[in-house]
């Protein structure tokens, strides 16, 4: 039997962009890294778990937030080097800034401006050390 890990097209780091979306709406809430054990533990439990380059280490989203993104439907593109995950986004905040969506800013005028809100102040979702879910 294939191994479906196998289709994907891993990069140089043995690394694959994913990209959450929420699975009502559409909206892109986020992209991340996954590797090949990420990824084979986001199908068998039903969540987003990512691996960080920064902390070389599992991820599961939501970890210290309680911001879970639960799995509704995972896709493969054309060229098997880019995920799309289907996800209901627990507290509907993604982002560590404590927005809905890490695509917060719009190009406008020469400039990136700032257009969604803060749903909830990061300094109230993590514990005091912790920068990033």
């Amino acid at each position: 039997m294939k191994d479906w890990l196998d289709e994907i097209k891993w990069d140089s780091d043995g690394l694959v962009p994913a990209i959450a979306q929420d699975h009502k709406t559409g909206r892109v809430l986020m992209m991340a890294w996954m590797n090949r054990e990420s990824l084979a533990l986001t199908a068998a439990e039903n969540r987003a778990i990512y691996w960080s380059r920064s902390r070389g280490k599992l991820w599961r989203k939501g970890e210290e937030s309680g911001h879970v993104q639960k799995l509704h439907e995972m896709r493969l593109d054309c060229d098997a080097d880019v995920i799309i995950l289907m996800v209901e986004q627990i507290g509907d905040i993604a982002c560590h800034t404590g927005r809905q969506s890490c695509f917060y800013r719009v190009y406008e005028n020469a400039a990136w401006k700032t257009v969604d809100p803060v749903l909830k102040d990061p300094h109230a979702i993590y514990n005091a050390g912790h920068s990033h879910d």
